[in-house]
């Protein structure tokens, strides 16, 4: 059976389910997710046998038919198969022909497509209605993210020209350790064991990169290092963090503004709501805007051993953009919002991903001040090539210290660690 029929013949089979109204028909007795889920399955296979095409198809097409019309209408629908994928790490759907997804750092095409730009969009509304978020013509983007933490994102007609557009940003169901990370190349020793003492010490630290170079994985690793009787209030634009071994946690998240304009939280009021909730520390999972000065009050005022992340091409480009981010929120003079980043933030780490598709550290670098010029950034470590690439492409390199010393070191001196 070629591709046009089969998708033909699921249609078919999906509205003859849907016009059975087979689920409102569940017996009473049948009320958890997994009979529910069983009690379809069997209606779709009585609706399957029904059809005559049945008789054409092998079993293996059977089994396929019911899967496929099944994601259609409880999961994800041709995209269920990608998810459940563990090499996956992103889907992108450019309208209900145009699916690709990303494995191993290698964008391929994904080899599915929608029934019909409809079902494109259902799914989409299934998806945001899930989070309390909305997306329509007067609102066409929206980001929110999935019950096992992936973040989604997407844009739909008049702004997306050739039908709705879907991303979907899929983490680990385990995160990554820092074991992980050094098997992979990702991080030296050396340098884990740094971040381990810095963490434990309670500096600030800023995590920047680019889009999908592994700031989250990062800062996730990152988290463990904090001890266990702290507690810790993380801020999210649309909630991906997943901080293991912290039991004092609170989680906050943003809200969209509804259909009248109203009922939007920002992370700026997120921020400072968080400071009335005795936290140790604060964690943001991304600054954009002006919420950037309210972070760094944050970590100016007792709030140490904070974390935060942003996009940027290198360490010295982050703290421009945090200049830009501040001076957006307040009329502060320049030179005062120097020495606030300069005093709040103490050490930057800056992944990228590489050539062969390989997410690295390939700096950390400590805030020593700021002249009139800008921010003072002393590199620590770096990412230092080690000749030729190997038979697999992979670039060869590890991350190395640079010689120079830490020398904002009154934490570790306080906490013992210098």
């Amino acid at each position: 059976m070629n591709t046009q029929d089969f998708t033909a013949w699921t249609s078919a089979i999906r509205k003859s389910v849907m016009r059975a109204g087979t689920e409102d028909r569940t017996p009473g007795a049948a009320r958890t997710e997994p009979e529910r889920e069983a009690w379809l399955r069997q209606a779709i296979e009585r609706a399957l046998f029904a059809d005559p095409r049945s008789a054409h198809a092998d079993a293996g097409e059977k089994r396929r038919a019911v899967d496929q019309v099944f994601n259609a209408m409880r999961r994800l629908d041709v995209l269920e198969p990608l998810m459940r994928d563990p090499a996956t790490t992103e889907i992108m759907v450019n309208g209900p022909d145009s699916v690709f997804v990303e494995r191993n750092g290698r964008i391929l095409p994904a080899g599915v497509r929608f029934e019909s730009r409809e079902r494109l969009e259902d799914l989409i509304q299934s998806l945001v209605s899930r989070v309390n978020r909305m997306v329509n013509e007067s609102e066409p983007i929206v980001d929110a993210r999935l019950e096992d933490g992936s973040r989604i994102n997407a844009v739909m007609p008049p702004i997306a020209l050739d039908g709705p557009l879907l991303t979907i940003r899929r983490f680990p169901d385990k995160p990554l350790g820092v074991t992980q990370l050094i098997a992979l190349g990702a991080l030296s020793e050396e340098a884990a064991s740094f971040l381990e003492r810095l963490v434990k010490a309670r500096y600030n630290l800023f995590v920047c990169g680019g889009t999908g170079s592994g700031k989250t994985t990062l800062l996730n690793v990152l988290s463990a290092y904090i001890p266990s009787d702290e507690r810790i209030v993380s801020i999210e634009d649309s909630a991906e963090l997943q901080l293991a071994g912290i039991d004092n946690l609170a989680r906050l998240e943003t809200r969209n503004p509804n259909a009248e304009g109203k009922g939007g939280i920002t992370m700026k009021q997120l921020i400072r709501t968080s400071l009335r909730m005795r936290p140790d520390r604060i964690i943001v999972g991304e600054v954009r805007g002006d919420e950037a000065f309210d972070m760094l009050q944050a970590m100016n005022t007792g709030h140490d051993g904070s974390m935060s992340t942003g996009h940027a091409n290198s360490p010295a480009d982050m703290m421009d953009r945090l200049e830009t981010m501040v001076s957006m929120a307040t009329a502060v003079p320049l030179p005062a919002i120097r020495r606030q980043i300069a005093s709040a933030i103490e050490v930057v780490v800056f992944l990228q991903r590489l050539r062969d598709h390989s997410r690295r550290v390939v700096e950390i670098a400590e805030v020593t001040g700021c002249t009139a010029e800008g921010i003072e950034l002393v590199p620590l470590f770096r990412f230092l090539e080690a000749g030729a690439e190997g038979v697999d492409g992979r670039v060869a390199g590890t991350l190395v210290p640079t010689g120079a010393q830490l020398t904002r070191t009154a934490k570790l001196a306080l906490r013992g660690m210098a």
